[in-house]
């Protein structure tokens, strides 16, 4: 939860000022330094960047009433939906966030990876 609230927020305030790519390095830096595990690493920078590319979207498609979006998804074979335009937004999105927060996870797995939990020291029972 910690790993994709903070993708959403620092990949949303990157592409402020910086181009839509920055979330790569954005979701696979993040991971790195915070993913646990590959498939929670991706689900989070999935959710992290198609999210946040969903709000802008429907954002930015209710400043212009629809018109860019209406337009975009007819020249797309959506058939002038928006909904699926929203939805191919959002997966699209997604999977540029989630293959690179996954890349980062497994990098710092593969170079760094965790050190094993010590287990408690087996106790001998009386019988």
């Amino acid at each position: 939860m910690a790993l994709f609230l903070l993708i959403l927020v620092v990949a949303a305030v990157a592409q402020v000022f910086l181009p839509w790519w920055c979330i790569v390095p954005v979701a696979f830096l993040l991971a790195m330094l915070v993913g646990r595990t590959g498939g929670k690493a991706f689900l989070a920078g999935f959710f992290g960047v198609g999210l946040g590319w969903l709000i802008l979207a429907i954002w930015l498609n209710g400043q212009n009433n629809s018109v860019l979006a209406r337009r975009v998804a007819e020249l797309l074979p959506l058939s002038g939906s928006i909904a699926l335009l929203l939805l191919v937004t959002l997966v699209v999105g997604g999977l540029i966030g989630g293959l690179a927060a996954l890349s980062g996870c497994w990098l710092r797995q593969a170079t760094w990876p965790l050190k094993p939990q010590a287990s408690p020291a087996p106790t001998a029972e009386a019988t």
